[in-house]
């Protein structure tokens, strides 16, 4: 049941209505940006909504119970709007977004209609659609431990316990010539074995992509240098000459823990736990009784 205030009840039930959406969205580095589909500039809550951002309810949906609602916006990728590279750097990932239904003759009267987060981002050449959250979705999340053979820690956090300000686990770069999208040749301060920072994290120090950061998707010896691959393409063109700084990367599993960062007492997944393929596998004809005991001791 939603409460409607009581001048915009009147308002609806008069003859005819001024209604309008407005948008405001808070990106992920606290920078609140409002948008409307009306056809003037609105301003409530200390918040300007601009009209110029060609943006535009595309489709809304509401559910009953813990189904998780959401909607649709369109809009254009401009300058006075939302920056194609913004969107490609993650300033928009899991932004909050307020919805509000308006009378722009007096945004005064209002109605917050909801309050969700930005999912997937589509675009298409100059434009984009993004897809709205309700708070519904944060039932969907993952929380607290799982239970499997690799490890469910970060490298480096508090489960974890690897010291990442070891020299042996980062370091920092400069990019010698970028080779393909999303890849490029680096000079490394130090000698690192391949692989050390594969699956790791790269983040920018300077040029366009300053501030950004990337995971590393392989690292490998190069002609003249480190050849670094990241997963995603960084929103902005790589330039010879950029500094990065690199964090080691790891592929959870036991043997990389006890082996490469001698932490196995700190190994936070569950090795021994069998899988689909202990399952389904033969039954051995001169291996050890199958009596329930361990078959590791």
């Amino acid at each position: 049941m939603r409460d409607i205030p009581p001048a915009l009840a009147a308002h609806l039930a008069g003859g005819s209505t001024t209604l309008c959406h407005c948008w405001s969205l808070t990106r992920r580095d606290g920078l609140t940006l409002g948008f409307t589909d009306h056809d003037r500039d609105l301003t409530f809550s200390g918040i300007g909504f601009a009209a110029r951002s060609g943006l535009e309810a595309a489709e809304a949906s509401a559910e009953l119970g813990f189904a998780v609602g959401g909607g649709e916006v369109a809009g254009a990728l401009t300058s006075l709007g939302i920056a194609e590279e913004d969107v490609a750097g993650g300033l928009y990932d899991a932004a909050t977004v307020e919805t509000w239904l308006v009378d722009w003759t007096d945004p005064a009267t209002r109605l917050l209609l909801d309050i969700g987060t930005i999912g997937e981002v589509r675009r298409a050449g100059s434009a984009f659609v993004a897809e709205l959250r309700g708070l519904m979705d944060h039932l969907d999340e993952e929380r607290g431990r799982t239970f499997r053979a690799t490890c469910d820690a970060d490298l480096g956090d508090a489960r974890c316990r690897v010291d990442l300000t070891d020299p042996r686990y980062r370091t920092t770069g400069t990019v010698l010539a970028p080779t393909a999208p999303g890849e490029m040749l680096a000079a490394l301060a130090g000698a690192f074995a391949d692989g050390t920072f594969t699956g790791g994290r790269l983040t920018w120090i300077t040029g366009a992509n300053a501030g950004f950061a990337n995971d590393i998707r392989a690292q490998r010896p190069g002609d003249g240098g480190t050849r670094i691959a990241l997963w995603q393409e960084p929103p902005r063109a790589i330039a010879a000459g950029d500094a990065f700084g690199l964090k080691a990367g790891c592929d959870k599993r036991f043997s990389t823990c006890a082996g490469t960062f001698a932490n196995a007492p700190n190994f936070q997944g569950f090795p021994h736990m069998p899988g689909n393929d202990f399952v389904i596998r033969s039954i051995g004809g001169s291996g050890a009784p199958l009596d329930g005991g361990s078959l590791f001791r």
